[in-house]
């Protein structure tokens, strides 16, 4: 098994993993609310678990991974009543569309997605626990967590109770004992979904649906609770103030949280205009021929899950041109011709990457330098296919890359499609001069493709294999195949 350690939110320390049972993980992610479309944020979110769940089962462990919709809060309701149609006409086309923008990302559906309209019955009787042990109150229909009843709040969130009672706006609802108070059922308006509970019709808080359906389908202890660092307060917090509550143990060991998406260095927010749905990226004009779906991957990636992420069109442009890297060496591992001369240095290459990757996946899905495990192999298997590589060592390097690329979403491609930036020859001078990578001509003559190659033959005697692979790179964009003999001679063909 993995020595995979992780951050953990709740103690505040990185941590050696180590689940309940020996070979099998139970893990929940608070999923989304169903009223509008998923934006980069959630797409960061589902990726990052995604990939955890993947190198969990790469690493030996069974995993059952629940991710829940929210189908029923203020935001669905106020949508509903905009459009004059029913809630579930609303939830209906935005779960539809969420499993849409997933599929293109590459995202593994759950092993359970549970709904919170679908455990209705759970949630009033996990409430009703709670009234029973005076940790919840009820008032004309409302029910409410009594905060200053559980004397640990905060130890998530590293907040004191003391000071949030302080700094706290007094609810408009006033009938509640401390502006902390938390509702876990709410009284019905007029037009309003509602359901039968001892307290008259109503429906859930938002905060008792995920307490309710991760104890009833991962039970009321379980390994890992995820979600985007915007949850930890006040969710998160009051999911372990009303589980821990409830069942008086600890409600999950590890608390795993995402960092927060910032578009071009400024927070993502609707109000300055910064804010992208998946789909936008997938369809704006500028990006529909460049941004796919393992594109996106790989640039949420190269970024430490923890850590902020600044979304921008040079990390799409920089990721597409990383994978082009890639997909270009499969090519040559597919087409060049056989030899065997350094079979046994390749071996020694593998064997590398293989424990660099797991060594940094292992350091708290550490998926860039990951990410620099694979560049370091393309560049050292480049440099030896030029020397002659025997077939079947060419079918252990990309089995070697689909196997642990698998864990990241990456490499699974037979054929890679992309459309190369073109810009006109004169933008980029007559000369034959070094070209950036990510641009590339309209039209290449032979004698200018002639020269990239000299130059590229140069920059390897020189060992200056980043300047190769780039012109590697701006050749196969413009559809133009280069070969290297082990004579040194290097072929070329459109």
């Amino acid at each position: 098994m993995s020595r995979l350690t992780l951050f953990n939110t709740l103690t505040g320390r990185q941590e050696v993993f180590e689940p309940i049972e020996p070979k099998h993980v139970r893990m929940y992610v608070c999923g989304v609310t169903v009223y509008d479309y998923c934006h980069i944020g959630h797409a960061r979110s589902a990726l990052v678990f995604d990939v955890l769940r993947r190198y969990l089962e790469h690493s030996g462990y069974a995993v059952t991974f629940i991710k829940n919709f929210t189908d029923v809060d203020d935001k669905i309701i106020k949508r509903a009543n905009e459009q004059g149609v029913n809630c579930d006409v609303i939830t209906k086309k935005f779960i539809q569309a969420y499993h849409e923008d997933m599929t293109k990302l590459g995202i593994r559906a759950a092993t359970e997605e549970p709904k919170a309209t679908e455990h209705i019955a759970v949630i009033v009787q996990l409430t009703e626990r709670l009234i029973n042990k005076g940790l919840a109150y009820v008032v004309d229909g409302d029910v409410y967590f009594e905060v200053a009843k559980y004397p640990e709040y905060g130890r998530l969130s590293k907040r004191r109770l003391e000071d949030l009672q302080v700094g706290a706006r007094v609810d408009v609802n006033e009938r509640k004992h401390r502006p902390m108070d938390f509702a876990l059922w709410k009284n019905s308006k007029p037009g309003e979904p509602a359901w039968e509970s001892p307290w008259g019709l109503g429906r859930p808080g938002w905060h008792i649906e995920c307490s309710a359906m991760s104890i009833r389908h991962l039970g009321e202890t379980f390994d890992i609770h995820g979600g985007g660092m915007d949850l930890i307060f006040p969710h998160h917090e009051n999911e372990i103030a009303q589980s821990c509550g409830a069942t008086g143990k600890e409600f999950a060991r590890y608390w795993v949280h995402n960092g927060f998406v910032q578009i071009n260095k400024e927070k993502m927010s609707k109000s300055l205009g910064n804010f992208f749905t998946i789909r936008e990226i997938f369809e704006k004009s500028e990006w529909s021929e460049e941004v796919t779906g393992e594109i996106l991957r790989y640039f949420l990636l190269s970024t430490h899950y923890h850590g902020p992420l600044d979304f921008s069109d040079q990390g799409l442009r920089e990721a597409k041109n990383a994978l082009n890297g890639f997909y270009d060496l499969f090519q040559r591992l597919d087409e060049s011709e056989a030899g065997a001369t350094v079979d046994k240095e390749l071996s020694g290459v593998i064997e590398r990457c293989r424990g660099t990757f797991h060594s940094r996946m292992d350091d708290d899905l550490n998926t860039p330098e990951a990410l620099a495990a694979f560049q370091g192999m393309k560049n050292d298997v480049n440099k030896l296919l030029g020397q002659g590589v025997s077939t079947s060592a060419r079918k252990t390097v990309r089995k070697e890359f689909r196997s642990l690329g698998e864990t990241l979403g990456l490499f699974q491609l037979d054929t890679w499609q992309f459309r190369p930036v073109v810009v006109p020859i004169g933008q980029v001078g007559e000369t034959g001069a070094a070209l950036p990578i990510g641009v590339t001509r309209s039209g290449l003559a032979d004698a200018e493709i002639e020269e990239l190659l000299r130059e590229r033959n140069q920059s390897r005697r020189r060992k200056d294999f980043k300047r190769a692979d780039e012109i590697r790179t701006l050749l196969a964009n413009q559809g133009i195949l280069i070969e290297d003999k082990p004579d040194g001679t290097t072929r070329w063909k459109r």
